[in-house]
């Protein structure tokens, strides 16, 4: 569907996985790429994976190609929205490192082919809010240098939950703050943050790969895979 646009606010943040309240609209130009609650998923008879994590999963949500692509679409709409301004990527660790090194070499490709160049740094947080499969009620902010050097600059952030993460940004002023996520999920539970650039809107499901983790398992699963319940209780701590 087509998404209404907003005023931009004046920092730039890119996240993993947020989760928002269903039928929820986004405020951004975009056109959703929605996976249905009845979608079946791809057998994982037709792709190759780690074979430790045999039995561990139901199947594929989202190929590992289909995610390549999809990033390189937002690197393109996020690249068309900065303008000339020079950016700070802000990644969310650790689920958000793999959306956040694809998402930069994407922006640093279009920027080498094009008359404008892009000026890009890099800085790193952890916020860790699951226990298993469940979330916390507590976020926990951990890493990542002094926030307050962002006063004035533009700001690319890659993560999964960026609302505590957010409120600390803003106090430093900088000029833009966007937020993109590679995945979010319907779900009946409020939430009442929006991200403006996403990649898939899929069922509420607990997914894992491409450097989302079950207990620090499956980040070296290049596809975005359903967990199934041997999986969780095989992992659970």
């Amino acid at each position: 569907r087509l998404i209404q646009p907003i005023e931009y606010t004046r920092t730039l943040i890119l996240y993993q996985l947020h989760i928002v309240k269903h039928h929820e609209v986004f405020l951004t130009v975009l056109f959703a790429i929605q996976i249905s609650d009845n979608w079946p998923g791809y057998s994982l008879d037709l792709f190759t994976y780690p074979q430790h994590y045999y039995g561990d999963l139901e199947y594929v949500l989202i190929p590992h190609g289909i995610i390549v692509d999809r990033t390189e679409r937002l690197a393109k709409d996020i690249v068309q929205d900065i303008g000339d301004n020079d950016i700070v990527v802000l990644c969310v660790l650790k689920g958000g490192y793999k959306f956040c090194a694809d998402l930069v070499e994407h922006i640093k490709n279009l920027s080498r082919n094009s008359e404008r160049f892009i000026s890009m740094k890099v800085d790193f947080v952890r916020l860790k809010s699951y226990h298993n499969d469940q979330s916390m009620q507590d976020m926990q902010i951990m890493g990542g240098d002094d926030l307050s050097k962002l006063t004035g600059k533009d700001i690319v952030g890659t993560g999964r939950t960026m609302k505590v993460l957010l409120n600390n940004i803003e106090k430093c002023k900088p000029k833009m703050i966007k937020v993109a996520s590679l995945l979010v999920k319907r779900t009946s539970r409020p939430d009442g943050y929006r991200p403006d650039y996403y990649g898939f809107e899929i069922p509420d499901l607990f997914v894992v790969g491409y450097a989302l983790d079950y207990n620090e398992h499956f980040r070296d699963l290049n596809h975005i895979c359903v967990i199934n319940d041997h999986g969780k209780a095989k992992y659970r701590v």
